[in-house]
């Protein structure tokens, strides 16, 4: 069990790395099954691991990796095609968001200390995460339906799905932006109390 569950963490790693050439060359239909896999694949192998008590510091590794590459890679892949500030300003700051927790986790590895991630169910962490995979799903499935519908069988009916479909990606993006900033803080809190185990 802990080799599948370490599997789908390293699917989820090449899923990253292929949607990049799916969307550059317009397989929008295997980017959506590639994202939606790889999405589900990190609900599933964390639920295996915590089931069958196979959690191991490699797979969480790799869990971790997965999650950023995938979502990361495929926001940048987003903001080229379609580079409008509303969507470009907070996939830099969602990024720049991922650097910033990943600096304080390497200062304090320096001195040997952990700043682990928040448990809660409804972390702010998994929340911001969530909402994540719900955008990028419907971004992905508005480019797929942008070019499996062809123009002469586009209805009323069709533009209605397309518009509510772009308008839950475009406010998921803000509303992920809100829950990384606010986990942000809460690890930046954690980071202020880390620090002062140092100064003792």
């Amino acid at each position: 069990m802990k080799f599948f569950v370490n599997f789908l963490s390293a699917f989820r790693i090449a899923a990253a790395f292929a949607i990049i050439p799916t969307l550059m060359f317009q397989m929008y239909w295997t980017s959506f099954i590639l994202f939606v896999l790889g999405a589900v694949s990190d609900w599933f192998d964390g639920y295996l691991a915590r089931k069958y008590n196979v959690c191991s510091k490699i797979g969480g590794v790799m869990d971790h990796i997965g999650d950023k590459l995938l979502v990361v890679n495929t926001l940048i892949m987003l903001t080229v095609m379609m580079p409008v500030w509303f969507i470009v300003v907070p996939v830099i700051i969602l990024i720049a968001r991922e650097l910033y927790i990943s600096g304080l986790r390497e200062f304090l590895g320096t001195q040997k200390i952990e700043m682990p991630v928040p448990k809660a169910r409804f972390s702010m962490g998994k929340i911001k995460t969530t909402l994540q995979m719900i955008t990028i799903t419907a971004f992905l499935g508005l480019f797929t339906m942008t070019t499996t519908v062809s123009p002469a069988g586009i209805t009323r009916g069709t533009l209605v799905a397309m518009n509510i479909i772009s308008q839950i990606g475009i406010f998921g993006l803000w509303l992920s932006l809100l829950a990384s900033v606010w986990s942000a803080t809460q690890y930046t809190m954690t980071f202020a109390q880390k620090i002062k185990q140092i100064k003792k």
